[in-house]
């Protein structure tokens, strides 16, 4: 009796391909936004969570131990704080498009995963988790 064959079950976590790629990540990063539809979010901020993942080709040159010549999680967190000192954002979803097509931006960067809470709403956190990669960009 031949033995079942395990089968490859895509996740979030897994690109959809067989590509091997790394990972460069920012988990639980929270700051002050100016983000919501609604007339009491104006003008003031709120607490919100980035956790952003990164699958990246990996690199064939040797990085000589040189932070430039990376992906960084600098890049994904000064992206973000660069994108909210721009100004009041309505919705979530656009923040996570915006974090993302900065992220897949990076010559490097295949895919990304932007996840986003707003941390003072019941029932501790709501938000948005995007998916995108260079295709959909």
């Amino acid at each position: 009796m031949a033995e079942p064959r395990l089968q490859r079950v895509a996740t979030s976590t897994m690109p959809v391909d067989d590509t091997v790629l790394d990972r460069v990540f920012v988990r639980d990063l929270v700051l002050d936004v100016e983000i919501g539809v609604y007339t009491h979010e104006k003008g003031v901020t709120q607490p919100v969570r980035f956790s952003v993942d990164v699958d990246i080709i990996p690199v064939t040159d040797a990085l000589d131990d040189d932070i430039g010549r990376t992906f960084d999680y600098d890049t994904i967190i000064g992206g973000i704080k660069d994108i909210i000192a721009r100004g009041h954002i309505n919705l979530v979803e656009t923040l996570a498009e915006t974090i993302a097509h900065h992220c897949l931006a990076h010559p490097r960067a295949a895919r990304v995963v932007v996840r986003i809470e707003k941390l003072d709403k019941e029932p501790g956190a709501v938000g948005v988790e995007i998916v995108r990669d260079k295709r959909s960009v």
